[in-house]
């Protein structure tokens, strides 16, 4: 299959699908982390969606929609940028193709367009971490468990809330701890757990009609 996985420079999932023999490219603006630049499209993604392509999987940025960020949204209403993801949200779910996958954390698509069609998370996969992911699906099935684990480790943030401790203590490469306020926080909180991908991958390779 040739697949379009769309927001990503991790090539997490591309790698993936390769993996499985298929024609996939990742495509972001910025240039992938994953060591394959022969399989990134780097650009804008909306004249990609023009071609022809027989499975989309899409990460549309989530800062504007994520209900984590529900006290910034009357800022982002105003100024016009929660409008701008959701319209790039929908240019995913309106695309001509058989297959699509969008994924976003819980956010506010599920209330403007649709409930997600599945819910998952990483300690599902393999992976001792919680990161609630939402799944909207066109043409594929629901993702099936492939190794159920613990659910990682836990603290208390300042507000009182319970903090996933990968999300929040992340570090670079040399094991030093990456501030909070940094612009590589964003990029490492996006990237999707290879448990996942791998599911994706094989599970999503030969799908049934929805």
């Amino acid at each position: 299959m040739k697949i379009l996985i769309a927001c990503e420079e991790s090539q997490t999932v591309c790698k993936a699908f390769r993996a499985k023999g298929h024609e996939a490219y990742s495509c972001d603006i910025l240039p992938c982390s994953g060591g394959h630049p022969e399989w990134h499209i780097q650009g804008d993604v909306l004249p990609l969606l023009k071609q022809k392509w027989d499975m989309i999987i899409a990460h549309p940025p989530c800062t504007d929609l994520a209900v984590s960020g529900a006290r910034h949204f009357a800022r982002k209403k105003a100024d016009g940028s929660q409008q701008r993801s959701i319209d790039f949200f929908m240019k995913f779910a309106n695309a001509k193709c058989d297959k699509i996958a969008i994924e976003n954390p819980v956010c506010i698509m599920s209330s403007l367009w649709r409930k997600p069609d599945q819910i998952i998370q990483p300690y599902q996969f393999g992976h001792e971490a919680k990161k609630t992911t939402c799944l909207w699906l066109k043409g594929l099935p629901l993702l099936k468990p492939t190794k159920i684990v613990g659910q990682g480790e836990f603290y208390i943030s300042p507000n009182g809330a319970k903090m996933a401790k990968w999300s929040n203590d992340p570090v670079d490469k040399n094991g030093k701890k990456i501030a909070y306020n940094s612009p590589e926080i964003k990029i490492l909180r996006s990237k999707t757990f290879k448990g996942i991908a791998d599911a994706m991958a094989e599970q999503w390779s030969t799908p049934p009609q929805r």
